[in-house]
């Protein structure tokens, strides 16, 4: 058993939401695949949570497990049906040992495999474990996980029609502006400095761009590719315009798009459809662009200071992407996972975001804004209007109130969203 602990298990444990939708998943199912962007804290939710802090642990970062997970697979977990393989990309190899020793004990034997995104493993995890795994995604960290808190009910409770009672909240509203420029990293809450976080995202950034990404695919230039993720993150919650970026970047948009697939591959970055009431218009319509954490958004559009990202032009796209991961990661502990969207009309009427969870409907839209009032819901009317079986609104402001704004539309602080 592998004791070499990685730096990122030796940061302070803070309990993940997910870690009861792996929990009901090694129950009913002999293979879970953890997956997720580097440095999000997959072994180290592993390294501690219940019951896998218990099982047998191997990480392939140790060069002499990866030689016997290449040799000898079977021996790595000779003596146990309880185990964990971390990092398991460097060695795909080892899934038909997976595969064979799952079906010989397919009540007894549980597999946890964990490990950064790579297009290869994914095909062969879909080939070789076909109908025995399932899939779980960690993301960064939210606030109230920061706060060892429980995950916000809000977004349950608006789909089943269920508000919370208009009122002025007590505490002082969060500033988004430190949060955006450190991000949700587990490892930066560790970091005091700004110039600290400066500092580990121009080392994240690196090493995704030498090591990461050459192990995906081949790049013909790493300088282009980071100037798409620059530009690219610098339109985070706006809709993208694939001709758009190719013209500022100088690439071709066959190439923009197989960039952004690959941002998207490592779990960094995202399309989010838009959303119409007929399934087959969503995927003709143009998507937004989100980064999933906010932080790497803020540090790659080059904003380093708090005074000046405040000022910015896009501090409210920045602010409207950490609103999104929280929403993305409320959704994706729902059963089954709600669906999120965003929706706009030809003539630019919008709503940031729309949850659809089974036959429910919720329009949500975000602003930064300490005084929400009428003159702030015309998208959510609009959409209200058009899908009148809708639960209704949320309107998720900066301020303290909680209050009607309109019939089924009600303004909440947005930290209702974080737990």
């Amino acid at each position: 058993m592998n004791n070499n602990y990685s730096s990122e298990e030796l940061e302070k444990y803070y309990p993940r939401w997910i870690t009861p939708v792996l929990q009901a998943a090694v129950r009913n199912h002999p293979v879970v695949v953890l997956t997720g962007a580097r440095q999000v804290g997959k072994s180290t939710l592993l390294r501690h949570a219940e019951p896998f802090r218990s099982w047998r642990f191997h990480s392939l970062d140790d060069y002499d497990v990866l030689r016997q997970a290449r040799e000898r697979p079977e021996a790595l977990w000779a003596g146990t049906d309880r185990v964990i393989l971390d990092e398991v990309q460097k060695a795909p190899e080892l899934l038909s040992a997976v595969k064979l020793a799952v079906d010989r004990r397919p009540r007894s034997c549980r597999f946890v495999l964990s490990g950064s995104a790579n297009l290869m493993l994914m095909k062969r995890v879909s080939e070789s474990l076909a109908g025995r795994a399932v899939y779980a995604v960690l993301g960064p960290l939210a606030l109230g996980e920061v706060l060892e808190s429980e995950p916000s009910d809000i977004l349950v409770r608006a789909l089943r029609k269920e508000w919370p009672e208009e009122r002025e909240c007590p505490a002082a509203p969060l500033d988004p502006a430190p949060i955006l420029l450190r991000g949700l990293m587990p490892s930066l809450l560790r970091v005091k400095e700004p110039s600290a976080w400066i500092q580990w995202w121009e080392g994240y950034v690196s090493t995704y761009l030498e090591r990461d990404l050459r192990q995906i695919s081949q790049i013909e230039s790493l300088v282009d590719f980071r100037r798409l993720m620059q530009l690219a993150a610098l339109r985070s919650a706006q809709l993208i315009n694939q001709s758009e970026l190719a013209r500022d970047s100088g690439l071709t948009q066959p190439t923009v798009h197989r960039y952004l697939n690959l941002l998207k591959t490592s779990y960094l970055f995202e399309r989010l459809p838009s959303y119409a009431s007929s399934r087959t218009s969503r995927l003709l319509k143009s998507p937004k662009a989100f980064f999933l954490d906010p932080g790497l958004a803020v540090f790659l559009s080059g904003y380093f200071v708090a005074g000046e990202l405040a000022k910015a032009r896009e501090f409210g796209s920045f602010f409207e992407t950490l609103v999104h991961h929280h929403l993305r990661v409320l959704c994706g502990l729902m059963t089954p996972p709600a669906r999120l969207y965003f929706w706009r009309k030809r003539n630019g009427t919008e709503v940031d975001f729309v949850i659809e969870h089974g036959r429910r409907l919720l329009a949500v839209e975000v602003k930064l804004t300490t005084s929400p009032g009428y003159r702030d819901i015309q998208g959510l009317r609009s959409f209200l209007g058009e899908h009148p079986a809708a639960s209704g609104g949320l309107f998720l402001h900066s301020g303290r109130e909680v209050r009607w704004l309109d019939e089924n539309i009600m303004a909440v602080p947005w930290r209702f969203v974080t737990g």
